[in-house]
């Protein structure tokens, strides 16, 4: 990261940071480098360091130095989707034999990667509640190497102390890995909070608009970054140059989005405690949510994501989420439009059964920017 943007406050690095006018134009947007490979100035002779874009393209690295700004790391890697991000550092810190913890309350996706295919050659994974960090230490065993958590959780929104993790996985030598999604930079920063990498699925919000595919790791480490700069050549799960203008475009909006988020997801949640039909409701913005003191400790805000629990379980849950209107029924989060749906049949399906099998009567809500009135009513409507 360039020494220009280190004094300089979120939303200037926001819009600023690894956004360097095009030198020979002039043009304030880092163009779309779509290209495959480079002229090189003689065998070996390269310009900038670009030769083929597996290994580097400009575009993508004006996002990389975007992401490491935000985050405040040593090293930003842009991938093809969060799922290639997250497969790219197991494969770099794990092999046969070592040891994962993971949370209890984890995506799907995350938790499939993990039984379905990291399992597969040799790594043992535990469960724990990351929530309580007594947990964490229980789960530990002399083969740690990573410690997973997703902190707010998808999707029932708990809350990690990633501080207090971090002085665990520390002193068992293990590395703490946080999985940013849906606080965002803006809202936390887990490597000040002295966390080793984080994770994000760029699709959500930090693209914010729901058109664009993408992850991306943020190291604290020079070291291990350029490990992971290894791997992700060798594998490949590349973000391409367009994928990557269009988050390096979301990113410069994210605080004035994420602001919006939580005061519409803050009111959303409030109508949703007074609601008769809503048993209980889930967000870190509410007094009594179990892990409302450390993420008013760590967070800036609560965020816009919000599940609720319905009376006349699973069923009931799917009516709401069919009869919604102004919330989009569709799985993913983080766009500007409100999506609702059901975790238990769509993005934690593969959940099912196991530790980390979500209830047949939550509903969950990407709250997005649109006017607060119009999304209480729709919410309303849709609980009958």
């Amino acid at each position: 990261m360039s020494d220009r943007y280190t004094s300089q406050h979120f939303e200037t690095l926001a819009i600023h940071a690894g956004n360097t006018a095009d030198p020979l134009t002039g043009a304030v947007v880092p163009p779309i480098y779509q290209v495959s490979t480079y002229k090189q100035d003689g065998v070996g002779g390269l310009r900038g360091g670009y030769e083929y874009s597996r290994s580097a393209n400009p575009t993508r690295t004006a996002l990389e130095e975007n992401l490491a700004a935000l985050e405040g790391g040593r090293r930003g890697l842009a991938f093809a989707s969060g799922l290639a991000a997250e497969d790219c550092l197991l494969r770099t810190l794990l092999s046969p034999g070592d040891h994962v913890v993971i949370p209890n309350d984890a995506y799907g996706g995350t938790f499939r990667l993990f039984a379905k295919v990291v399992a597969r050659w040799g790594v043992d994974w535990s469960v724990a509640d990351t929530s309580d960090p007594a947990s964490v230490r229980a789960a530990l065993t002399p083969r740690t190497k990573v410690v997973w958590v997703e902190t707010p959780s998808n999707p029932l929104l708990g809350i990690t102390d990633v501080a207090a993790v971090a002085q665990i996985a520390r002193e068992a030598g293990a590395r703490l890995v946080v999985d940013n999604t849906f606080a965002t930079p803006y809202l936390q920063q887990p490597l000040a909070l002295g966390a080793d990498i984080v994770v994000h699925s760029l699709t959500k919000y930090m693209g914010g608009h729901s058109d664009v595919v993408g992850g991306a790791l943020i190291v604290a480490d020079q070291e291990l970054g350029e490990e992971l700069a290894y791997h992700q050549n060798a594998m490949g799960a590349v973000a391409g140059p367009f994928d990557s203008w269009l988050v390096l475009r979301g990113t410069k909006t994210l605080s004035v989005r994420m602001d919006r988020h939580s005061e519409n997801a803050g009111k959303v949640a409030d109508m949703l405690t007074r609601h008769a039909r809503v048993t209980h409701v889930l967000y870190p913005g509410l007094p009594d949510h179990p892990g409302h003191e450390v993420a008013a400790k760590q967070m800036r805000a609560f965020g816009g994501m919000v599940s609720f629990r319905v009376q006349g379980g699973e069923e009931a849950a799917v009516e709401v989420c069919n009869r919604a209107q102004v919330f989009t029924l569709g799985e993913s989060l983080g766009g500007v439009e409100s999506l609702i749906e059901h975790p238990g049949r769509m993005t934690h399906a593969s959940a099912a059964g196991s530790a980390l099998e979500v209830p047949g009567d939550l509903v969950r809500l990407s709250v997005g920017i649109e006017n607060v009135d119009d999304l209480l009513s729709d919410i309303q409507q849709a609980l009958g």
